[in-house]
């Protein structure tokens, strides 16, 4: 059973260190900053940091939805291998977002794409999982007949 999530679980550890990251991000910036909890304005460098960093939380959940159903019912590699393009664009849209917010666009994009892939292969694979459970339809071996 390991041997068919260890690659999700290392993406999902590596995905939570992100997001460590980027809390602490902040909170050196509140203190860069001079600014208090619970307040969330200030300079455009704090704001900055701070929608960077709630964006991506944000979207965290929904990641590891996708990257567990992909994983599980289409294929753990791939779904493994988009996780790491995933958080790869999340670090270069925080990076990007810190600098100007119009630098957070392309990497922005980019990881909405790789969402929508993880989507596609999550609803395939359960579609797959689905008609083979329950009809007894194996598309897969229908194909490569």
């Amino acid at each position: 059973m390991l041997d068919q999530i260890h690659l999700l679980s290392a993406v999902t550890v590596l995905g939570v260190l992100e997001q460590a990251y980027f809390f602490l991000q902040v909170i050196y910036a509140r203190r860069a900053f001079g600014i208090s909890p619970p307040k969330i304005s200030g300079p455009p460098e704090f704001e900055r940091i701070f929608r960077a960093q709630v964006n991506s939380s944000e979207y965290f959940p929904i990641f590891l939805a996708l990257l567990w159903q992909a994983g599980l019912f289409f294929h753990q590699g791939l779904a493994a291998a988009l996780g790491l393009l995933y958080l790869s664009s999340r670090y270069c849209y925080f990076k990007g977002y810190r600098t100007s917010s119009s630098e957070r666009l392309a990497p922005m994009y980019f990881s909405a794409g790789v969402l929508w892939v993880l989507l596609a292969a999550a609803a395939l694979g359960v579609l797959h999982f689905s008609l083979c459970h329950y009809v007894g339809l194996d598309v897969l071996r229908l194909l490569t007949v």
